[in-house]
């Protein structure tokens, strides 16, 4: 059964948590003793009924505030697919919240109220979509029966995103109209609506095409851990683990070392106790090459055919996650895969006002800020543009003085 991963984003009050508590709900993905937690519950709707959102917010902070701070996972299946779903935080000061939530979604639910139409966060999860390279969009145009199930009032929310959609390179965009409240449009359709034709929310979900990177041309595994026992039994034993990122791998392929561009074939491949002919992306397993090449950890195998970038520049996005300001005078750890090295920032090329998207030339960079810049590392990177292959085109920069993740970081561009 394919697996769907999606988050919800939107303005603070836009309903995500509902939403997605109305899904869980309608679909009978709650335990008994979660139903039975819920009813028991002092919060309510106006209209006295449960207040699905309390669903999704685990924090106490969120339960009192009515807000969602940070990133919450849930899990539920149908007949036709599996999802994770990540619950992201709506307002601007918890950006590196969504930002983390967002990272790994097949799929982006922007929810924009009815009543209030594009507003400035849209626009900042929109362009937070386009940057994160998440393909397909859904917009939910939500709390339709605050406004009557005006037909009207969606299709101009509908053509003015899709400016917006045009202007930030979304093309695979979805529009909705649902109240999650009442759960028009989410699992049942809406009698309320019967001039929407189109999908309910979960047929979406359940049929929407998501991207394969087992059949990716870009053949991806960093070298986790070099296997060599040398006991008598298996004196000669060297294997190559790790987890394929992208791509697959046969027997006899051609492949290449990163990065000392040593090549080689493969000469067997295991997994647990089985040989088998190929392996693809997502599964952990020992490749054997047929010549003896140094390689270490950090290393990384992929196929000769369609080689990765192999530098020490690159130009990235970046969205500063640490509550200290970024300083360019500092060395940092770029995290990649397997691989971590020194680095320094060598050139800020722009941040972006993410409210209004425009781009100043600013040196400074602090808690949320999103940007560009141009990292040189200590040694090179065998790294994909982020666009092309996002499971090999992504890191992280670790501040070395406090051990934490400062900054996530999407490869845009080679620098020469």
């Amino acid at each position: 059964m394919h697996m769907l991963k999606f988050f919800t984003a939107g303005s603070v009050d836009d309903g995500k948590s509902t939403l997605i508590g109305r899904l869980l709900y309608d679909t009978g993905s709650i335990l008994a003793d979660q139903l039975e937690a819920l009813q028991q519950s002092n919060r309510k709707n106006d209209d006295g009924s449960i207040d699905l959102a309390i669903l999704t917010d685990g924090l106490r902070a969120e339960r009192e505030q009515g807000i969602t701070i940070d990133v919450a996972y849930k899990y539920f299946q149908t007949s036709k697919r599996k999802f994770i779903i990540a619950d992201t935080p709506g307002h601007i000061q918890y950006t590196r919240n969504m930002v983390t939530g967002a990272s790994t979604a097949n799929l982006a639910i922007i929810l924009i109220d009815a009543r209030n139409g594009i507003v400035e966060q849209t626009i900042r999860h929109s362009y937070l979509v386009s940057m994160l390279g998440v393909k397909n969009v859904v917009i939910c145009v939500n709390k339709m029966d605050m406004i009557g199930f005006s037909e009207t009032a969606f299709n101009e929310i509908k053509s003015a995103y899709q400016v917006l959609a045009s202007s930030l390179l979304l093309h695979d965009v979805t529009f909705i109209p649902v109240s999650a409240l009442k759960g028009d449009n989410i699992v049942q359709r809406s009698a309320a609506m019967n001039w929407y034709a189109g999908p309910t929310l979960i047929d979406f979900l359940e049929t929407v095409a998501v991207e394969d990177t087992a059949h990716s041309k870009y053949a991806r595994m960093p070298v986790q851990w070099v296997i060599r026992p040398q006991t008598e039994e298996l004196h000669d034993y060297r294997g190559y683990a790790g987890r394929i990122l992208s791509g697959s791998f046969a027997i006899n392929d051609p492949v290449t070392v990163l990065p000392s561009g040593f090549t080689s074939t493969i000469e067997r491949i295991e997994i647990f106790d089985r040989q088998p002919q190929t392996a693809h992306a997502g599964m952990s397993v020992t490749l054997h090459l047929k010549d003896n090449i140094d390689i270490s950890r950090g290393d990384v195998l992929v196929n000769s055919n369609a080689l990765p970038q192999n530098s020490q520049l690159v130009e990235a996005d970046l969205c500063w996650m640490d509550n200290r300001s970024m300083d360019d005078a500092t060395t940092y750890l770029l995290q990649h895969n397997s691989k971590v090295t020194k680095c320094r920032i060598r050139e800020i090329l722009y941040k972006v006002d993410i409210n209004t998207l425009e781009k100043k030339t600013e040196q400074e960079f602090k808690l949320n800020d999103i940007g560009r810049v141009v990292i040189k590392t200590a040694e090179a990177l065998a790294y994909d543009l982020f666009n092309e292959n996002k499971t090999n085109g992504s890191a992280i920069l670790i501040d070395p003085r406090t051990h934490l993740t400062v900054a996530a970081l999407m490869f845009r561009a080679v620098v020469e």
